[in-house]
């Protein structure tokens, strides 16, 4: 992680403008406070992209709107929100007087950073995967004949170490999640009616109950036809770091 943060921090230096990522569905957890103080550092302007748009109701995205100077929302998988961003870039090129503008991509790991470049590339030009810690050193990627693209690995702000928070935003790929039965239960208080609604069970006070219900539906079942709770759970984890649940 102490590379990464060497590469990031040559990024934040030599590019024009910043992007910062962050998850719709967990703004506030996905900002980065240790990132964007750099940027202010270096007198950098700074552009919040609150990705996988399609996944949150449009109220919630608006309230963003008045709190995230400038931002821009997007969804990378349906092309939505590309535009608005190219054209926000180009508007702080031009403060600038910048004919080209470097720009720095930003953000936790495994928050869509990739995925981002792709879209405004139009084709997949950034490698991608689910699993967080996928990038390793910096992609330079031409978005267009104005834009030059600087992907970079994500990064944790120093000393943060919680294990549930990152498993909710990817940042702890779902391999990893040493008790992901209570993740989920911990994503159902979080998201009521959310995940029951997803995989088609009635919602229940005891999230283990919910498990079991979604695991006989699949039939995710062990020895004798008794639920694979733990089996169940980290497979509903893979879906929400995929953004599959809706």
């Amino acid at each position: 992680m102490a590379n990464f943060w060497k590469v990031v921090n040559k990024v934040i230096r030599d590019a024009d403008v910043l992007l910062l990522v962050l998850d719709a569905r967990m703004v506030e957890e996905t900002r980065h406070a240790e990132l964007e103080a750099k940027v202010r550092r270096e007198g950098k302007p700074l552009i919040y992209v609150v990705s996988k748009a399609d996944l949150v109701q449009k109220e919630k995205a608006e309230r963003y709107k008045r709190v995230l100077h400038p931002c821009v929302f997007i969804s990378a998988t349906k092309h939505l929100g590309t535009t608005l961003l190219r054209n926000r870039i180009l508007i702080e090129a031009k403060k600038r007087g910048l004919e080209k503008v470097k720009v720095g991509v930003l953000g936790y790991p495994n928050v869509g950073k990739s995925s981002l470049i792709n879209a405004l590339k139009g084709r997949k030009a950034a490698s991608t995967s689910i699993l967080s810690g996928h990038t390793k050193g910096v992609q330079k990627i031409k978005a267009d004949r104005r834009i030059i693209l600087l992907d970079t690995p994500g990064v944790i702000p120093y000393k943060e170490n919680t294990s549930l928070k990152h498993a909710f935003i990817g940042t702890l790929d779902f391999t990893k999640v040493k008790e992901p039965d209570v993740v989920v239960g911990k994503l159902m208080e979080r998201f009521p009616g959310t995940i029951e609604s997803w995989y088609e069970v009635s919602p229940d006070e005891d999230p283990e109950n919910v498990l079991e219900a979604i695991a006989r539906k699949r039939n995710v079942l062990k020895r004798g036809n008794v639920p694979d709770t733990q089996r169940m759970a980290t497979m509903i984890l893979k879906d929400w770091q995929k953004g599959t649940i809706r």
